[in-house]
């Protein structure tokens, strides 16, 4: 008989059946390792694992540029993607702070040797702000004519910044350089083309679009929608709209927006209709705009406000704040009022309305105080418009308590603007010596506003001398403005001066001025 093979051998010892003998000895010595004691030993403090902390992002990050400091201090050399990908991670975060610490580790040689980690860090100070220093590193790249994505940072940062004319420059020097744009490029110069309102550029950059293929990506028509639209020109913007191939909520949005703005009521509730027979819901700026432009129409901006309501969007901070507008615009204080106390978060602008709806009664001092409650810092609209309500109601003494809080507490100049009520404020209350000191020792020249308010105050308190000196002031700087001799002449009829009125009224005649009035 052949023997079996070894693989099997070793199957069939392992698969046989023990003996009783064996079972019993076998359960025998598992009963004894139970019941013997070992002492339980203490675990080293150094293998004690600590309970892991939960870092927030910023942590994190501090944690991992420590590690990489105390690496290449140990002369540990980094690998440049690692840099990279710490610096794509700042640029999104938007950590300044973090970045520029990560600048200072990394090796000059690298930044100039490597276009990838240099193209990243210019990224991520265009895109915190600082497009100066960004650019200084632009300059000093010798290969960043190989790819767009340098020139793309820089233009978004030039961009998002409002500095338009910078990024058509810097567009037009990337053309004459031979580096040709992309998918990226092309929406970030457009933008700029609307910011500054040159539909001449954005033509331009429309045809350069076409030639380089682009003429029909979703990204380059949307912003072509837009520019079009803020240069005025809503007919070519709706021709491109038309050509979008897969409109998406962008091109909606944009074209919606671009009807509100040129006033055209039907025709953005044509889009609106449109939009959301597509499935799709027009955006909170979208939304904001129409109720700003169609403010005038109490109708229109219910429905809007109903809409809103049934979409669950009361809550978003641009829309309420357009809400109270818009109601504010219609004398409704008490919807507007409503419409405020129900946000459960106001910001600057939300705060600024509510006290300027409120200018003619005192219920926007109390406003002012729950602002200052909850923690929003006032600006200088803010002062502007309380201190307009505290001239129309005669509060003389919170006039001035307010005027000092901005000038001591908030560390805001006063402007022209907060000066004029303050010299409307007395003069209305009858301190018209006291506003006059004042607009003589304002620190620039108050300009019509304020010598405007003085002589008004004049007019009404009967005071010749200070009028006469407002009226001088005002004849230089407004020397066609008939309300001005008018007044003058009023102050010197109620103080019984005839002959200075028929002179004032001579100096009318010269300058060519309407001189029948009462």
């Amino acid at each position: 008989m052949e023997a079996p093979p070894i693989s099997l051998l070793r199957i069939s010892l392992k698969t046989k059946p023990s003996s009783k003998k064996s079972k019993e000895k076998h359960s025998l010595k598992r009963r004894n390792l139970h019941t013997l004691s070992y002492p339980k030993s203490s675990p080293s403090p150094l293998f004690i694992s600590p309970t892991p902390l939960r870092l927030t992002r910023e942590q994190a990050l501090d944690h991992v540029l420590a590690e990489l400091e105390t690496s290449i201090d140990n002369g540990i050399k980094v690998d440049p993607s690692i840099f990279s990908s710490l610096l794509e991670t700042c640029a999104r975060m938007r950590s300044l702070s973090h970045g520029v610490r990560l600048h200072r580790i990394i090796p000059r040689s690298l930044l100039r040797r490597n276009a990838g980690v240099s193209s990243k860090l210019l990224r991520l100070y265009a895109s915190c702000g600082l497009v100066d220093r960004a650019h200084r590193m632009f300059d000093e790249m010798p290969e960043r004519n190989k790819s767009s994505f340098v020139w793309n940072s820089l233009l978004s940062g030039y961009a998002e910044l409002g500095l338009y004319e910078d990024a058509m420059a810097l567009y037009y020097q990337m053309v004459e350089d031979g580096v040709q744009p992309d998918d990226f490029t092309f929406p970030r110069v457009l933008k700029s083309c609307a910011g500054i309102g040159s539909i001449q550029h954005g033509e331009d950059v429309h045809r350069h679009a076409v030639r380089s293929g682009l003429g029909r990506d979703v990204f380059v028509l949307n912003a072509l929608v837009d520019m079009y639209a803020k240069c005025g020109d809503i007919v070519k913007a709706r021709k491109v709209f038309d050509v979008i191939p897969d409109q998406d909520s962008v091109s909606w949005n944009s074209m919606l927006t671009g009807y509100a703005h040129h006033g055209l009521a039907r025709e953005a509730w044509d889009v609106c209709r449109g939009m959301l027979a597509a499935g799709l819901e027009p955006n909170s700026i979208a939304i904001s705009t129409m109720l700003a432009k169609f403010s005038y129409n109490s109708k229109l901006g219910y429905e809007i406000h109903g809409w809103v309501l049934r979409q669950g969007m009361e809550w978003n901070l641009s829309i309420a704040n357009a809400l109270i507008a818009m109601y504010a615009e219609h004398k409704q204080l008490r919807c507007a009022r409503i419409v405020f106390e129900s946000m459960p978060e106001k910001d600057l602008v939300t705060w600024n309305t509510m006290i300027s709806v409120h200018r003619k009664d005192c219920r926007a001092i109390n406003i002012f105080k729950q602002m200052e409650d909850s923690g929003v810092q006032p600006d200088r609209v803010t002062f502007v418009s309380l201190l307009s309500s505290c001239a129309n109601l005669g509060m003389v003494d919170s006039g001035r308590r307010l005027f000092n809080k901005m000038k001591k507490k908030y560390r805001i100049a006063p402007g022209k603007e907060h000066y004029g009520c303050m010299v409307n404020m007395l003069g209305r209350a009858g301190l018209v010596d006291e506003a006059y000191e004042m607009a003589k020792t304002m620190p620039f020249d108050g300009g019509p506003r304020v010598w405007g308010a003085l002589l008004y105050a004049c007019s009404v308190h009967g005071n010749v001398t200070v009028g006469e000196v407002a009226a001088e002031r005002l004849f230089e700087l407004e020397p066609d403005n008939e309300h001005n001799f008018e007044l003058l002449m009023r102050i010197y009829r109620n103080a019984g001066r005839l002959e200075d009125v028929e002179t004032v009224r001579m100096m009318m005649r010269e300058r060519g001025l309407d001189t029948e009035f009462d």
